[in-house]
């Protein structure tokens, strides 16, 4: 029901039967983040992907879904899903020679009949004249008797050579990653799946959300520890670690290799924010910011966009908890 809740507030939103005087914060899952010509856009998990847009990362109105026409879902999606229930899960957006490729997962909840997609876009502009998300199709998907993995949670990050990767998993046999083909739309070839992270030792290896970010000829992997969507009951928290190749080893901040559970905390639950996680990091001008969800205990748990900044300290990452309380998001109505 807070799906439907969200939903419909951002419906209300568009059709200007909210005032700003009641907006609500934005009540994201899974955000991402990319910048187009001075205006932020958040894609989000939902029904056809929900795109919120802002022009200070504060004040954001929904922008449109990348799913929005007839039929609205996937069209491979209940092929390879057969539980899919029209939410599109956990995108991600990256831009490569003026062209957005919007990566997203269709799935059921708990199990692994899953695949990642990808849809295209020339601009993030709703308004521009050649706005149009064009459907790739399927790019990877798992069977559970063949699979010991999840195709959920894409991520996507060049390395040096500008070689595309794909970090991806959910809980099973941990998160993944592996080389997309010059198109950005299939895997390299010969395919290999190379093992990045995973709990062992934990029932259910909760881990997911795999982001990778490069700085100062390091690659970061961030992770998701424990459980999301359980409102104020919800255990989600990030950890990272670190490593010269885009391919691993990842080496937590103690020496403990993620591939044996380890990863250095970034940020954690508190009292007023139970559980968050599900992130993503980006420059803007020069400044690192994470992009992810919090569950607010005030408002019974609900999910809220949350963008902090990043900070490093000896070459990692610090993000200051205080912030959960001081960065808020605020949705307004769509002609504002």
């Amino acid at each position: 029901m807070k799906g439907l809740r969200r939903t419909t507030t951002s419906l209300l939103l568009g059709l200007g039967l909210l005032s700003t005087a009641h907006a609500a914060q934005v009540e994201v899952h899974d955000p991402v983040m990319a910048r187009e010509d001075g205006t932020y856009y958040v894609f989000s998990t939902g029904p056809g992907i929900d795109i919120y847009a802002s022009k200070d990362m504060t004040h954001w109105r929904h922008s449109d879904r990348v799913f929005s026409g007839e039929p609205s879902d996937p069209p491979w999606a209940t092929s390879v899903a057969p539980g899919f229930n029209g939410h599109v899960w956990a995108p991600d957006i990256v831009e490569k020679n003026g062209r957005y490729y919007l990566y997203y997962s269709v799935s059921a909840f708990g199990k692994n009949t899953s695949g990642i997609g990808v849809s295209i876009n020339e601009t993030l502009d709703p308004a521009a004249d050649n706005y149009r998300w064009q459907d790739q199709g399927l790019v990877l998907q798992s069977k559970p008797d063949r699979d010991n993995w999840n195709a959920i949670d894409p991520a996507v990050i060049e390395d040096d050579n500008g070689t595309a990767w794909m970090s991806f998993g959910s809980f099973w046999g941990g998160l993944k990653l592996v080389q997309l083909d010059d198109d950005m739309a299939s895997l390299a070839q010969p395919e290999k799946v190379i093992d990045l992270a995973t709990r062992p030792n934990t029932e259910e290896n909760p881990i997911e959300a795999p982001f990778i970010f490069k700085r100062d000829g390091h690659y970061y992997l961030f992770a998701s520890f424990g459980f999301c969507c359980r409102g104020v009951d919800s255990t989600y928290r990030l950890v990272v670690g670190r490593s010269d190749s885009v391919q691993g080893p990842y080496i937590d901040r103690d020496g403990v290799p993620m591939l044996e559970g380890g990863g250095t905390p970034v940020l954690s639950g508190t009292e007023a924010w139970p559980g968050l996680g599900h992130n993503g990091i980006y420059t803007f001008d020069g400044q690192d910011v994470m992009v992810f969800h919090a569950y607010e205990a005030a408002d019974d748990g609900v999910q809220k966009l949350r963008i902090m900044n990043v900070n490093w300290d000896d070459g990692w990452p610090v993000v200051d908890p205080a912030a959960l309380n001081a960065n808020t998001t605020e949705l307004v109505e769509a002609s504002s």
